[in-house]
């Protein structure tokens, strides 16, 4: 049993159980996967299908949550441009209350007076930097392939617009590289990865060929119903059992083999591959974009001469390790007690999309 793009049953429970009964009858082995995307993080666990699972299946959390992948210097760096008065900062709501290494967040530093604007898209931007003239207004760039294009976009916008008050302080990430750092940790115990549906739809099948090709692991694109991830580990456990693995689609109703090519053109338009610091996996070779040369005047870091600050860890977080999967966010001892969504203390208990806030929601 599989899915197809026409399958239109993905909320039907016997579905799920009859899917939940071949991956049992399929498993010769312990299988843990890792999911890599935020939006799969939370429709485990509200879908309750960790407690579903078959005994030798195992769930790791990834680093699939933009905002929970933010290092404590991109944080700092944030909190260091909206302290000057000449800024406005542009950004998307979830970075708002992310707290820095000393506590603070970007909404502390709003209420203490910093020019903070929550804006809905990255043009949205533009008509902040239309409207305040006598300012420049930076962009907040974080996310991973699926946000980078409109991102690209704004950037190639602006620039013929003659908007050159805007600019970007670019913090992607690209999952393809975090992936094969995961794998490259001798520690590591993945199995499996189940793919990003969203990233996918820019990427395509192509750039995840290492995981198969280098480390002998299924990877697979699943949607996100709890339909579309039962299939999606019933083809891994297949792929084990007959030791052929493969980079498998098992979401063609949104993700084909190619992805966006135009996505893509405008992402290599206005960006190039740069080294990236992840929290918990640290400095990554070519894990990130930076600005290219035709448009270096919108980007944050030179015309700031803005560099990543020196910055001691949130003490006592573990978030680090919740992103590698080696640690389930309720073993973290600040877990529940000093951290929780009303009072983070770390990213992945801010977003909804975090593990520690997922686990915290559905997984107590």
């Amino acid at each position: 049993m599989s899915l197809s793009s026409s399958q239109p049953t993905l909320h039907d429970p016997k579905l799920c159980q009859a899917l939940l009964h071949r991956l049992d009858t399929l498993l010769d082995r312990p299988l843990r996967f890792m999911e890599v995307c935020g939006t799969h993080t939370v429709s485990i666990f509200r879908g309750g299908l960790r407690s579903l699972l078959p005994e030798a299946v195992t769930h790791l959390t990834g680093p699939g949550c933009p905002v929970c992948v933010t290092h404590d210097r991109e944080v700092a760096a944030f909190l260091e441009l909206a302290e000057r008065p000449d800024v406005i900062i542009a950004t998307f709501g979830d970075l708002m209350r992310v707290p820095g290494p000393d506590g603070r967040s970007l909404k502390h530093a709003q209420a203490e007076g910093a020019r903070v604007e929550v804006v809905y898209s990255p043009l949205d931007s533009l008509a902040l930097a239309a409207k305040h003239p006598e300012a420049t207004v930076v962009f907040l760039g974080v996310g991973f392939e699926t946000t980078a294009p409109a991102i690209a976009a704004t950037i190639l916008t602006a620039a013929a617009q003659h908007l050159d008050n805007f600019a970007v302080l670019s913090c992607h990430k690209l999952v393809p590289p975090a992936l094969k750092a995961l794998l490259s940790d001798p520690e590591n115990t993945i199995d499996a990865f189940l793919l990003p549906g969203h990233v996918s739809t820019i990427l395509g099948l192509a750039p995840y060929q290492f995981v198969v090709q280098d480390w002998k692991r299924p990877a697979v694109v699943a949607g996100f119903e709890p339909a579309d991830i039962l299939d999606a580990l019933c083809r891994m456990a297949q792929q084990y059992r007959t030791g052929e693995f493969t980079v498998e689609n098992a979401y063609p109703r949104a993700v084909n083999e190619n992805g966006n090519p135009r996505a893509r053109e405008i992402l290599s338009q206005v960006f190039h591959p740069a080294d990236a610091q992840w929290r918990g996996l640290g400095l990554i070779p070519d894990s990130g974009l930076a600005i290219n040369d035709d448009f270096i005047r919108f980007d944050a870091f030179t015309r700031f001469d803005l560099k990543l600050p020196e910055v001691r860890p949130i003490p006592g977080c573990r978030c680090g390790e919740v992103l590698k999967g080696k640690l389930p966010p309720n073993q973290c001892p600040l877990f529940g007690k000093a951290c929780t969504p009303a009072n983070p203390v770390g990213p992945c208990m801010v977003s909804t999309e975090g593990s520690c806030s997922a686990y915290y929601k559905y997984g107590l």
